[in-house]
């Protein structure tokens, strides 16, 4: 028998559609919204609003699901990729966490996640399974035109992006160079990846199961931001309002 879980496409979370009905008004909505885009805790929303925990928690994940299908289009002109990793502090993980893998770097327990950054100032990002070449080549063939450029490290997985039609450049971070002077590097995108997991440390930590639905949150909150408070708001509306039709 089935469990009658769903699944989204796009960040794989799972989970069960109309468990407990919303029926929350368009008023109630933007309330959500208004403090959820200010980065406000579910509880305190629960508190400002006065609407039922659970109903507010579902409402949440509902936005983080759509927010993961608001992808951007595809990139063209100069952009960085990268990988980091994404978990909890090491001397908190199990000991038999501890004793497989090294503590940083690729090896680790952590989640990976692979990043994709233009210089237009949007972000792409997804978990992987893995950093190697046959999972993170198709990523960037999916997202970035032929022809661009693509500047990365020289981790072992990138060595194919040329021959599938991209112009690489590569950046020495064994060697201590950062930039070249002359553009190439993946500052940005590291900066990125500071923003998250200063965004994801603030939660007091996320369980593996939610991770693909708060990286969706704050890829989209980062490709957002110099957009007003009311912008965001309707565009979450018109999301939400295109998934439930």
């Amino acid at each position: 028998m089935g469990t009658g879980k769903r699944r989204c496409s796009r960040c794989k979370y799972e989970f069960i559609p109309h468990r407990l009905p919303l029926h929350l008004t368009r008023n109630q909505w933007r309330e959500i919204l208004h403090l959820f885009l200010l980065e406000q805790s579910s509880n305190s929303i629960v508190e400002q609003t006065g609407i039922e925990r659970r109903r507010v928690l579902r409402a949440l994940t509902k936005v983080r699901i759509v927010m993961a299908k608001d992808i951007p289009e595809t990139f063209t002109g100069t952009v960085e990729v990268d990988e980091t990793y994404l978990g909890g502090q090491w001397r908190n993980k199990r000991k038999v966490l501890r004793d497989t893998g090294t503590r940083r770097g690729r090896g680790t327990s952590k989640q990976p996640v692979f990043g994709i950054l233009c210089r237009n100032g949007q972000v792409w990002a997804d978990i992987v399974d893995n950093v190697e070449a046959d999972t993170l080549l198709p990523l960037i063939t999916k997202q970035v035109q032929p022809g661009s450029i693509v500047c990365s490290d020289t981790w072992k997985a990138y060595t194919g992006i040329a021959a599938k039609g991209y112009v690489h450049r590569l950046v020495h971070h064994k060697d201590g160079i950062y930039s070249d002077g002359k553009g190439n590097h993946i500052n940005g995108l590291e900066g990125f990846w500071g923003y998250l997991k200063r965004k994801l440390a603030s939660k007091g930590g996320i369980t593996r199961r939610k991770l693909p639905l708060y990286l969706a949150e704050y890829v989209w909150r980062y490709n957002h931001r110099a957009d007003p408070e009311q912008i965001k708001m309707q565009r979450i509306i018109q999301l939400l309002e295109k998934v439930r039709g």
